[in-house]
């Protein structure tokens, strides 16, 4: 989970550094602008920021069967 969590972070990172503004990744927006992406069966959190080529990981849901 942890892995592919960091690709796509990654790749989001990637994308912002060409100038794609990442806020229309994922699903969302949801309150204060987060965004959820879904990822190895769970998803994860995080805000957009266009202007920065950063990516936060405000949190991590493992598959339910994994919890």
């Amino acid at each position: 989970m942890v892995t592919e969590v960091e690709r796509l972070a990654g790749q989001l990172v990637d994308l912002a550094a060409m100038g794609v503004d990442v806020s229309d990744y994922g699903n969302g927006p949801r309150a204060g602008g987060i965004r959820r992406m879904d990822a190895a069966g769970g998803y994860f959190f995080f805000p957009v920021a266009p202007r920065d080529q950063l990516i936060v990981i405000v949190r991590i849901m493992p598959p339910f069967q994994d919890l």
